[in-house]
Order: structure tokens, then sequence, then C-alpha cells
């Protein structure tokens, strides 16, 4: 029973190489636009801010979702990197709002009290695909609790789950300690600090290559 598992273990972790290497373009992608934009004279532009950060916190993430898309249409089995795929593709919007929504409260998005901007930019995705995990979880093992179980055991989503928790502290204290995106370059440099998407497939490959050097 116990090797029926680490096999099934094994086979949800292998594909989490394949989605890590998505990060850096678009933490590439967005500096590029974002020192373009501060050259153009755009450096307080919102919808400059709005690529930028799209691009630099969730560039990976439609990359990841055309990973998932391309898996299902190869009518791959389910596995838990195509649902993490998923989960983050459909996390990407949520940003969108929170941001305009906030600016139309009149919200300092530059100051303290705009912190969480940038956290769900670089980390909506990351959300959507923890949640996501969860529910393949409780598909594959058929009730919440052995559901939460696996969560509780499973690398990728407690790696998922640090960088949910941790990252709006670290955004805080730099608001706090006088950081500002009153650039592009900043914003997207805050982005791609915050957006630390990229750990969790790591602790999936390195789960990966570990149990494949103890096999």
């Amino acid at each position: 029973m116990e090797d029926s598992v680490e096999e099934e273990e094994e086979f949800e972790t292998e594909e989490f190489s394949e989605i890590i290497k998505y990060t850096i373009p678009g933490y590439i992608i967005g500096l590029i636009v974002g020192v373009v934009l501060d050259i153009q004279g755009y450096q307080r532009s919102p919808i400059g801010q709005w690529l930028v950060r799209t691009l630099a916190g969730e560039g990976e993430s439609i990359f990841e979702g055309i990973y998932s898309i391309r898996q299902r249409f190869k009518n791959a089995s389910g596995t838990m990197a195509e649902a993490y795929g998923w989960g983050k593709l459909f996390g990407i919007a949520i940003p969108w709002i929170i941001d305009l929504g906030s600016r139309l409260a009149g919200v300092d998005v530059y100051g303290i009290e705009g912190f969480y901007i940038p956290y769900f930019y670089a980390l909506s995705d990351q959300i959507g695909a923890n949640i996501s995990g969860m529910l393949f979880l409780k598909r594959k093992e058929g009730s919440w609790d052995a559901a939460v179980k696996r969560y509780i055991h499973h690398p990728v989503m407690l790696a998922s789950l640090a960088v949910i928790l941790i990252v709006p502290i670290g955004l805080l204290s730099g608001r706090v300690l006088g950081f500002s995106p009153t650039t592009q370059t900043f914003t997207a440099l805050e982005t791609i600090v915050a957006n630390l998407c990229w750990i969790p497939p790591l602790v999936g490959w390195w789960a990966e290559k570990h149990r494949q050097i103890g096999n």
C-alpha cells in the first residue's frame, strides 16, 4: 500500500519541473516593460503599472495555464502539476479587480496602505493554485478528511501555503521602511520580489529528484 502511495506521489510531482521554467520569462519581460515605460515618461501610469505587475507577477501563470491546456488536449491523466497550473490561470483576473477597486476608492497605491496590491498580483494565482490543488486531492481521495491529511503531508501544498502567508509580511515591512513603487521599474522589482510562485514547483521538482535517488 505504501509503495502505491509513493508511486502516485511520484506521478503527481514528475511534471513540476515543466512549470518552473515559466517564471523567469515573466520576470524579464515585466522588468523590460517597466524600464521602457519609465524612459517614455509613464512612471506613474495606472495602465503601465497594471501591465508591469501582470507580466512580472503573473506572466508565468499564463504560460502555466497554456501548459495545463496542452496537457488536457493531449488527454493526459490529471496530475497535481496540471491542477496547479489551472488554478494559477483562473486566478489571473482577481488582482485587476482589486487594483481598480482600490484606486476608485481612493487608496494610496504608493503608500503603506497599498501594500496588498502587489501581493495579489504576485500571489492571487498562487492562492488559486493552492485551492485547485486541494480540490485535486479531494477528488483523488474521495473525502475532505483524507484530502486534508494528504495536504498537510504534501510538500508542494505546504510550500505554497508558506509563500501565501509570508509574502504580505515582507511587502508591508518594505512599505513601512519607506519603499514606494514610484516608477515602473520599482513596480516591477517589488512584484518580482513578491512573486515567489517558483518555490512550490521547485519543491515538487526536488521531491521528485530526491525520490528517484532514493529508489
